[in-house]
C-alpha cells in the first residue's frame, strides 16, 4: 500500500495497491496551488513510482468526481495509457475533462455499479454506496490475497439523500463479519464532533431567504454540489421564480445532472441567460458559479457588473451556500466587499439564523459508527493533514474496534500481510506543479523562485553591446531597472558595468558566458550593498 498524495495534505489524493506483478491505483486527483507558488495553476502527486513500474498498473479506480479525486487524471493518463474504472456520474466529469486534454479517445473508460464486483488482476473489487455532498459516490471493498481492504473514499452516514441512494451500511456491515484485513477511512472532518447534518439539513433557512426576498436572487454553490442545485431549483418553482443558470462550470454541471436524472427540471423553469431582461426582479432566481471568489468566474464579474447576463442591483439577495475552502478567504471577501458597496443583502454560512452549507464529510461520531461495523484488523487513516491523520488514529484505537491505528504519509511503503502490517521503505511522492494552458507545463523549482524574486525584488537588465570581431565595447551599456525604487542607482550601475568589461582580457570578451556572469556578479553585490535587494540580474549581449 503506497498513498502518492492525501496523506499529509488536503487534496491530490492518490493510492496504490500492489500484489507482486499487479498495481491499481484509487483515485487520481490535484489540489489547488498555495500562495506562495506563484503562477502555478494546480498541483499533481509526483508518480514515478507508476511510470518505472508501468508494465505493472493495471488500471485507476474512481470513488467520485471531485477535482481532488479526478483533476490529476489527465497529467496521470498523459504517462500512463490504463483504463480508467468509475460510476455513471464520474465518468461524465471525466469525459469532460479528457476531452479538454485530447486524450478521451485515447482512453478506456469503464462504468462500475454498486454491489457488483469486477475483477482486476489478484483484486477483486466491489463498490459499496456511500453519500457525499456529490452524487454516485461509492467506497471500494478490495479483496486481496492477503485480505480484504476496504477504501471509505469520501463520505458522510446520510441515510435520507435528496436522491433516495441511501449510505449502503449493510454492506460494510457484511464485510466487517467476514474480517477486515484494512480500513482507510477519510480524516476531513476528525475535529468535528457529532454527526455531519443530511444534505436535507439547509433547505428551512433557504426557504426562509427566498420568502424574503423581493428582488432579484442570485444562488451560488460549488458546480458540483447536485443536491444543493436541486434544492435551489425546487425552491424557485415553490416561490415563482424562473431560472437563469450563468458559468459555464454550473451550466455544464446541471446538463449532466438532468441528462442522468439526478435533477428533475419542470418545463418552462430555466430560462435562457438572454431572456432575464424580461422578467421583473421578483420572478428570477440566478444560478450562478463562482463561490469561492474564482477571480475570472460569473459571481466576480457580476459583482463589478462586468457580466453580460447577471446584473446585481441594491436590494437583491446573494446565497453564497459554500464552506470557504482554506486559501480562498482573501478572494470571498473581496468579491462580499463588492457586492455591499451594490447594496446586494449577502447570506453566508455562518450558522447564525440556521443552516445554508453542511458539509459532505463524516464527523466523529460517523466514523465511529463505521469502523465499529467493519472492525478492521488495521486501521488507516486518510485525507488530511498529518493532525487529522493523528487524530482520527486515537477515535480509532478509543473505539476498541481496532488493533492497530497506522499513520503513513506520501511515499511510506506499507506491507501487509494477513497478520501483519509494517512500513518496509520510502519511495519517490511529492508534487509536480503544473501550468495548465492550451497543454499541461510541468513547472520546475527553478521557475518558481524566479517568478518569487521577480515579484518581490523586481529585475535589472543590462543591456551590452559588443563588437563580435574585436570585443569592444561599441557604445555606453544600457541598464533597465523594475519592480524596486532603483532610478536613482541607474547610472553609478552603468558606470559599474562599464568598469567591469574593461577589467576584462581580450579573450574574456570574447566569452561572451563569462562578460555575462562578472556583469552580473558585480551589479548583484553593487545593488545588494546599496538598496538592500537581490533582484533577478539578466545580463543581455547584442553582438555588432
Amino acid at each position: 500500500m503506497i498513498p502518492l498524495g492525501g496523506l499529509g495534505e488536503f487534496g491530490m489524493n492518490c493510492l496504490a495497491l500492489r500484489w507482486q506483478d499487479d498495481i491499481i491505483v484509487i483515485d487520481a486527483g490535484l489540489m489547488f496551488p498555495e500562495e506562495e507558488l506563484l503562477g502555478v495553476d494546480i498541483v499533481v502527486p509526483d508518480i514515478s513510482y507508476l511510470t518505472e513500474n508501468r508494465d505493472k498498473v493495471r488500471a485507476i479506480v474512481l470513488t467520485h468526481g471531485h477535482e481532488d479525486h479526478i483533476g490529476g487524471l489527465p497529467w496521470i493518463l498523459s504517462e500512463l495509457k490504463v483504463p480508467v474504472f468509475a460510476t455513471e456520474f464520474t465518468l461524465a466529469y471525466v469525459e469532460g475533462k479528457l476531452e479538454e486534454h485530447h486524450l478521451l479517445d485515447e482512453t478506456t473508460l469503464i462504468e462500475i455499479t454498486p454491489k457488483e464486483k469486477f475483477t482486476l488482476g489478484p483484486f477483486t473489487i466491489e463498490p459499496i454506496r456511500v453519500t457525499h455532498s456529490l452524487v454516485d459516490c461509492v467506497a471500494l471493498a478490495i479483496e486481496t490475497p492477503v485480505g480484504i481492504v476496504i477504501h471509505t473514499g469520501d463520505f458522510k452516514i446520510d441515510l435520507s439523500p435528496l436522491d433516495d441512494q441511501a449510505f449502503d451500511l449493510h454492506t460494510f456491515a457484511e464485510y466487517g463479519k467476514r474480517g477486515v484485513l484494512a480500513l482507510l477511512q477519510d480524516s476531513t472532518n476528525v475535529e468535528r464532533t457529532g454527526y455531519t447534518p443530511s444534505e436535507r439539513a439547509v433547505i428551512p433557512r433557504l426557504d426562509e431567504v427566498f420568502s424574503q426576498t423581493k428582488k432579484k436572487l442570485f444562488f451560488s454553490c460549488f458546480s458540483s454540489s447536485i443536491f444543493r442545485i436541486r434544492i435551489a431549483l425546487e425552491l424557485a418553482r415553490k416561490h415563482g421564480r424562473k431560472v437563469a443558470i450563468v458559468g459555464r462550470s454550473m451550466m455544464e454541471s446541471t446538463e449532466i445532472a438532468q441528462d442522468l436524472g439526478y435533477i428533475d427540471i419542470p418545463s418552462g423553469l430555466v430560462i435562457n441567460s438572454g431572456q432575464v431582461r424580461d422578467f421583473s426582479p421578483e420572478q428570477l432566481m440566478i444560478l450562478i458559479s463562482g463561490t469561492q471568489g474564482e477571480p475570472m468566474s460569473a459571481l466576480s464579474r457580476a459583482a463589478v457588473d462586468n457580466n453580460k447576463y447577471a446584473h446585481i442591483d441594491s436590494g437583491d439577495t446573494v446565497i453564497l451556500s459554500s464552506r470557504i475552502i482554506p486559501g480562498n478567504e482573501k478572494s470571498i471577501f473581496r468579491v462580499i466587499d463588492h457586492l455591499c458597496r451594490r447594496d446586494a443583502n449577502v447570506v453566508c454560512d455562518d450558522g447564525s439564523n440556521g443552516l445554508i452549507h453542511v458539509s459532505g464529510h463524516g464527523s466523529q461520531e460517523e466514523q465511529r459508527l463505521l469502523i465499529n461495523l467493519v472492525r478492521p484488523k488495521f486501521f488507516i487513516p486518510i485525507h488530511g493533514d498529518y493532525r487529522h491523520l493523528q487524530k482520527h488514529s486515537q477515535v480509532a484505537i478509543e473505539t476498541g474496534a481496532v488493533e492497530h491505528a497506522i499513520i503513513l504519509e506520501d511515499g511510506d511503503v506499507l506491507e501487509l500481510d494477513s497478520n501483519d502490517a509494517r512500513k518496509r521503505d520510502k519511495i519517490t511522492a511529492g508534487r509536480i506543479l503544473i501550468d495548465s494552458g492550451s497543454s499541461i507545463d510541468v513547472v520546475e523549482d527553478l521557475v518558481i523562485r524566479d517568478r518569487r524574486i521577480l515579484s518581490e525584488d523586481g529585475i535589472v537588465l543590462a543591456v551590452l553591446a559588443i563588437n563580435k570581431r574585436t570585443g569592444k565595447v561599441e557604445q555606453s551599456p544600457e541598464v533597465v531597472m523594475r519592480g524596486f525604487g532603483g532610478s536613482d542607482i541607474t547610472e553609478q550601475a552603468r558606470e559599474l558595468v562599464l568598469k567591469t568589461l574593461d577589467g576584462l582580457t581580450t579573450e574574456e570578451k570574447t566569452d561572451y558566458g563569462m562578460v555575462k556572469e562578472k556583469v552580473r556578479v558585480e551589479l548583484k553585490r553593487m545593488i545588494q550593498k546599496t538598496t538592500g535587494r537581490r533582484p533577478m540580474i539578466m545580463p543581455v549581449i547584442l553582438e555588432i
